[in-house]
């Protein structure tokens, strides 16, 4: 497991539109748009996209970032983000591991907690997300602009 860098974009591309939950979310000829936002996250504070890798290759990706909450006497909370591994790699821990990742960093930034969100028909994401100790506590909801 290791930071994202800007030469793993095209298999991080990759991964997120076999990942996708719907057809067409992702652009896979717009390489440069997922190589300024890598840059942008990069940059920011409380902010990173993590990579599982398998035999020096990339086989899973997640972002976990945190964001300063009012509540929680203005605490920290972190997302994780674009939990997606390659279908050939699943079963094998790279998912636990950029999970494990994810919460670990969480912790060292000092957040209260750790978050996601799955679409609803990711039946076995929910059931891996329940092992990893999380529960399943809100609905959902997004507006996409």
């Amino acid at each position: 497991m290791r930071r994202a860098a800007p030469g793993d974009v095209p298999r991080l591309v990759e991964l997120l539109t076999l990942g996708a939950s719907r057809p067409g979310k992702e652009d896979r000829t717009d390489e440069a748009g997922y190589r300024r936002a890598l840059a942008e996250i990069d940059a920011a504070a409380r902010n990173e996209v993590l990579v599982a890798v398998d035999g020096g290759e990339v086989v899973g990706v997640c972002q976990v970032f945190a964001v300063r909450h009012l509540q929680e006497r203005g605490g920290l909370c972190a997302e994780v983000e674009s939990v997606h591994v390659h279908p050939d790699a699943r079963g094998r821990g790279a998912g636990s591991v950029l999970l494990r990742a994810a919460v670990e960093q969480a912790r060292a930034w000092g957040c209260y907690r750790v978050q996601l969100t799955s679409d609803k028909s990711r039946r076995a994401a929910h059931r891996f997300y329940a092992r990893h100790g999380f529960t399943a506590t809100h609905e959902g909801f997004k507006l996409r602009l």
